[in-house]
C-alpha cells in the first residue's frame, strides 16, 4: 500500500515526493520536540525529587531549554511548510 501511494507520487514529477518529504519531516520534528521536553521534564523532576532546596534553579534551566526545543521543532515545522507551498 505505501509502495503504491509512493509510485502515485513519484509520477507527479517528484512534487509529490517532495511535499511527502516535508509531511514525514514535520512528523518528525514533532515527535523529537515530544520526546525531547518529555525527558527534560523527567529529569527534572527527579533533580527536584533528590535536591528540593535547587527546585528554582531547576525549573529556571528546563523552561529555558524547553523553549529552545520548541523553537527548533517549529523552525522544522516552517522550513517543512516552505518546502510544501513552494512546489
Amino acid at each position: 500500500m505505501l509502495l503504491q501511494i509512493l509510485l502515485q507520487a513519484a509520477e507527479q514529477g517528484g512534487a509529490g515526493l517532495a511535499v511527502f518529504g516535508a509531511a514525514i519531516g514535520a512528523g518528525l520534528a514533532a515527535i523529537g520536540a515530544g520526546l525531547g521536553i518529555g525527558k527534560i521534564g523527567g529529569s527534572a523532576m527527579e533533580g527536584i525529587a533528590r535536591q528540593p532546596e535547587a527546585a528554582g534553579a531547576i525549573q529556571t534551566a528546563m523552561l529555558i531549554i524547553a523553549a529552545l526545543i520548541e523553537a527548533v521543532a517549529l523552525f522544522a515545522a516552517v522550513i517543512c511548510l516552505l518546502i510544501s507551498f513552494k512546489l
